[in-house]
């Protein structure tokens, strides 16, 4: 063999040995982003699904309104809604939800609605442990519950059982202290049934009546405010069903739109004279997971100044 091909025979085998070391970078270039990719979807699954469904928060807010009476000055209401037990939500959390709800020493509490998921059917054990957890609320001025579309007969005996007040096309006076009170409305689920506003206001049609009462109303779907809103004037309305969308991206809004929450679906709206909080929810409905929608209670303080 000659110099001249002895020289070619050697470029030949470092070029393909150049070759098999591009190949093999490659290849671990590739790796690397695939196990990169694994990674990231595994943690946003794990986010998603796990931490995103259990980290309750509390949200605060101030209720300013001069129809408050002085009396009420510094009322503390805590809301909860949609438990959804059975999808996200099972004893533990329920354990955690009163501890938090007792920890800021509410006067009222209430509930706006859907406490077992429709698809979970709950056994007699955890229909006791319930009962007993939720007998464990205190509020200094009454528990008060409305239906949400998939509560039945376990939402009523449990409520009833757990010393709570289920208001359905209701209402009931809260005094403090004196003679002057509030007057705090329960409506049904429009998708249970039709809500008779009529009947649930009914206490304006007392001539006696006051008629600059401060106002609360509970309902489960947002989007019946505009309905009530044509017949009678309401200072606050606290409601659930749309869990904000469940996933709730920033600056878009929320991506899951329930049918009684196409309009109203954020967590506030100014409605003219009227505020309008929905809650985020405990559970989940329809996804087993949330994202940039942590489940919640609503801790609102009532001041007339």
């Amino acid at each position: 063999m000659t110099r001249e091909e002895l020289n070619q025979t050697k470029q030949e085998e470092i070029f393909n040995e150049e070759r098999r070391e591009k190949r093999k970078h490659l290849v671990m270039i590739f790796l690397k982003i695939t196990l990169i990719l694994i990674l990231i979807f595994l943690s946003a699954f794990f986010y998603i699904t796990y931490i995103s469904t259990s980290s309750l928060i509390v949200k605060e807010q101030r209720i300013i309104n001069e129809k408050i009476p002085a009396s009420f000055n510094g009322m503390k209401i805590v809301q909860f809604s949609d438990l959804h037990y059975g999808t996200t939500v099972f004893q533990s959390e329920v354990k955690n939800l009163v501890k938090q709800i007792n920890e800021r020493n509410p006067d009222l509490v209430v509930f706006t609605g859907d406490l077992i998921d429709q698809n979970y059917n709950l056994k007699s054990k955890e229909r006791e442990s319930l009962i007993t957890e939720l007998k464990k609320i205190k509020a200094s001025l009454g528990k008060y519950a409305i239906m949400g579309e998939e509560d039945g007969d376990d939402f009523i005996t449990i409520f009833n059982q757990s010393n709570f007040t289920i208001l359905n096309n209701d209402y009931e006076l809260i005094y403090k202290n004196d003679n002057t009170p509030i007057l705090l409305i329960g409506l049904s689920s429009t998708l249970k049934e039709e809500i008779d506003i009529e009947k649930a206001y009914s206490y304006f049609q007392d001539p006696t009546h006051n008629s600059n009462i401060y106002t609360i109303s509970l309902l489960h779907e947002p989007d019946s405010v505009d309905q009530i809103l044509a017949q009678y004037s309401t200072d606050l309305f606290l409601a659930g069903h749309s869990h904000n969308g469940i996933v709730h991206i920033p600056y878009f809004g929320p991506l899951n739109k329930k049918e009684g929450a196409l309009k109203y679906n954020e967590p506030f709206y100014q409605l003219t004279d009227s505020k309008l909080y929905i809650s985020s929810g405990i559970g989940t409905s329809d996804f087993g997971f949330r994202l940039f929608c942590r489940p919640s209670i609503n801790f609102f303080r009532l001041s007339s100044e």
